[in-house]
């Protein structure tokens, strides 16, 4: 790849300087083929993941350099709005989708049709470079709908204009010890959140003479100490029927609109099931707020069911590189009409003050493309947000599983502070394991904590 983009540097840098090309002089070659610099910022891709996609764009667009910088996550936001209000910054970024509309005053959607110029060599014995413009349509709404799962239209199509595209996209997942399981003679695999699952927690849990928690059957119940927990929460009470949001008002806290009131609430249901696991009167008693990280758990071979995504993987791989474990599909509702997953992805955005908006989002979309997404897949194992995808990955040993899950992966927006959000529903949680008679009030708290940054 380096070698084609040498050549043509040198085919070009030749015939402009060598009096070739006199229909076209070389001030007008050079004034429509100025050089552009693009920088992108990110956190989770390493430079060498996306030197294949750039070093192949650059043989579209020799005059077009794009640079990659990586940020701790940690520190990428603040540095991200630092620039902003600084007049500087990235050309493209990532953000997280439950941070869309959070930035989208600092986005620019993407045009409807993109004017790039491409070098074409003409003639046979007289070359000649004549810039040629070429007319991208950008994808419409419905091109966004027929081309990625479904969690993407929701999320990246805003008043019917379109403000990011995924590389991948990540679901949520139930690994397991299968050292610990084979031990305790588990030999199916929990499908539901149901009696079955209840009875194998409590098989696998175990507990000192002091009832100190020595071994976990699963990290449910609990709140900071559990990777994600946000997600495994938001995904039971949406499995369960609540919904989130509504007409830009939270709640999960109330009766679904149009549902019949026979005093069943979907979120007060999901949020008692999930905490039981953290309540010592419970016989599913498995988890508490004083144990380590599920993360640390699992890799130490103390629990037997942790939930997370594709990208812990490498993590524990490399913690724990003698692990025996598997991955699961996430639990259903047993009976349901329809499976929900929960959805965790990035995004590239282009920003609103970039100086070359439409070359950003030409790079953005090509990023995008098929054949571009395989291939960096494939370097980072992750699932796919494409549906032409699918059936590529769909038998991956390791990803697999994720990716059986992305056309029913579902997310929901959490306000122009996500993070906010996050700790309303931690202190929620906390609340209901001190005292499950104020399951009302704590919700009604949070949801009210959560509204506060939807309206912000």
């Amino acid at each position: 790849m380096n070698k084609k983009i040498i050549s043509l540097f040198l085919l070009f840098f030749f015939i402009l300087t060598s009096g070739f090309g006199c229909k076209q002089s070389a001030q007008t070659i050079q004034s429509a083929m100025k050089p552009v610099t693009l920088t992108i910022w990110g956190v989770w891709d390493n430079s060498s993941d996306l030197t294949p996609i750039i070093e192949s764009y650059k043989v579209l667009h020799p005059f077009i350099t794009i640079n990659y910088r990586k940020f701790r996550y940690n520190e990428y936001e603040s540095e991200l709005l630092n620039a902003f209000a600084e007049d500087r910054g990235p050309d493209i970024f990532s953000i997280n989708n439950t941070w869309m509309i959070k930035y989208q005053s600092k986005l620019v959607a993407a045009p409807a049709k993109i004017p790039m110029v491409y070098p074409v060599v003409q003639g046979t014995i007289q070359k000649q470079i004549v810039p040629e413009t070429r007319i991208t349509q950008s994808p419409t709404p419905k091109n966004v709908k027929d081309s990625f799962v479904d969690v993407v239209y929701d999320d990246v199509i805003i008043d019917n204009k379109l403000y990011g595209l995924p590389m991948s996209l990540d679901t949520l997942v139930m690994y397991y010890n299968r050292d610990l399981l084979n031990n305790a003679g588990v030999t199916d695999i929990p499908k539901y959140w149901n009696r079955e699952f209840q009875q194998t927690v409590k098989r696998l849990t175990k507990q000192d003479l002091k009832g100190n928690i020595i071994q976990s059957g699963v990290a449910l119940g609990g709140s900071r100490n559990i990777e994600r927990y946000n997600d495994l929460l938001s995904v039971l009470m949406m499995q369960n029927g609540a919904q989130m949001t509504s007409n830009g008002s939270v709640s999960f806290q109330t009766i679904p609109a149009g549902a019949k009131d026979n005093g069943y609430n979907p979120g007060y249901s999901a949020l008692r099931f999930y905490t039981d696991f953290s309540n010592p009167a419970k016989e599913v008693y498995s988890w508490n707020n004083d144990l380590n990280s599920s993360v640390d758990s699992f890799v130490s071979g103390n629990l037997a069911f942790m939930f997370g995504y594709a990208y812990h993987l490498p993590t524990i791989k490399t913690r724990a590189p003698k692990l025996n474990f598997g991955t699961a599909k996430l639990p259903q509702i047993e009976g349901a009409a329809a499976d929900i997953n929960f959805a965790n992805y990035w995004l590239n955005v282009v920003s609103k003050k970039s100086q070359y908006t439409n070359e950003a989002w030409d790079f953005v979309q090509y990023m995008a493309r098929p054949e571009q997404a395989k291939a960096y897949l494939a370097t980072v194992k992750k699932p796919t947000a494409l549906r032409a995808l699918i059936k590529d990955q769909i038998d991956d040993p390791e990803i697999g599983v994720f990716v059986d899950q992305v056309l029913t992966a579902k997310s929901w927006y959490h306000g122009y502070n996500a993070l906010a959000a996050e700790e309303a529903m931690a202190d929620m949680i906390d609340s209901t394991i001190k005292d499950e008679t104020k399951i009302p009030e704590a919700m009604g708290l949070a949801a009210g904590r959560i509204q506060q940054t939807l309206s912000q």
